[in-house]
């Protein structure tokens, strides 16, 4: 009866594990960086504005920093494994080659259109992708940064190709937030860990007899 009781109690808690969302690599209730949705026109979500674009221009746009954002966490967040932000950049490249290719062309002739010439067409390009790099470079904020890149860079792996452009509008405000240093959320407070007291006592012999801690060398190191 027992045994069943345990296997019970197992099954019951498996359910509710696999029931409940995934839980953070970091926090123990993380911040909510969530927001709505976007367009290229919203300010601050594609880092400089493009005046004149056209809303395929602006979409695009939005595209590149979504790109660019999962290209920085690919590589400043490999300190946590099992947020695969670098395997999933590597596979979302193969799924929507086409749709950013398309995206990159759509920028390139609007740079190009706005600018005097086509070479400073093609060096207003090369800034605006410096400056959107440079974005996404956090130190206050990995954290959270790196978790919001995981998570959409696993929903960018799945989205349907011609996609990435919809999923730019969806979470870039996620990812912009995510840049605002925050930290845990369940206990404010902060969660301290005692300091473990000296353990330079526990090497001397005289204070051992037996096997047994000898009460004159004081209090017992790992008790305080």
């Amino acid at each position: 009866m027992k045994s069943v009781r345990t296997l019970i109690a197992t099954a019951a808690f498996a359910a509710a594990t696999y029931a409940a969302p995934a839980s953070a690599q970091f926090f123990f209730k993380s911040p909510d960086l969530s927001g709505p949705s976007v367009t290229g026109a919203d300010p601050g979500m594609t880092v400089q504005a493009l005046p004149g674009a056209t809303a395929e221009e602006q979409r695009a746009a939005l595209a590149w920093n979504l790109r660019a954002a999962l290209n920085v966490a690919a590589l400043q967040c490999q300190f946590e494994p099992t947020l695969l932000t670098l395997n999933n950049y590597n596979d979302l490249l193969d799924t929507h080659a086409d749709e950013l290719k398309r995206s990159y062309e759509l920028l390139g002739k609007y740079f190009e259109r706005t600018a005097k010439t086509k070479k400073e067409g093609q060096t207003a390009l090369d800034q605006f992708g410096t400056r959107v790099y440079s974005s996404f470079s956090t130190v206050s904020a990995q954290l959270n940064f790196c978790q919001a890149a995981g998570e959409i860079g696993q929903e960018a792996v799945f989205a349907p190709k011609g996609g990435f452009g919809t999923l730019a509008e969806q979470r870039m405000r996620k990812l912009r937030n995510s840049l605002v240093p925050a930290g845990e959320q369940q206990f404010p407070g902060g969660i301290y860990q005692r300091p473990l007291a000296n353990m330079e006592p526990l090497t001397r012999p005289k204070c051992w007899k037996k096997g047994e801690w000898v009460k004159r060398c004081g209090g017992y190191p790992l008790l305080g």
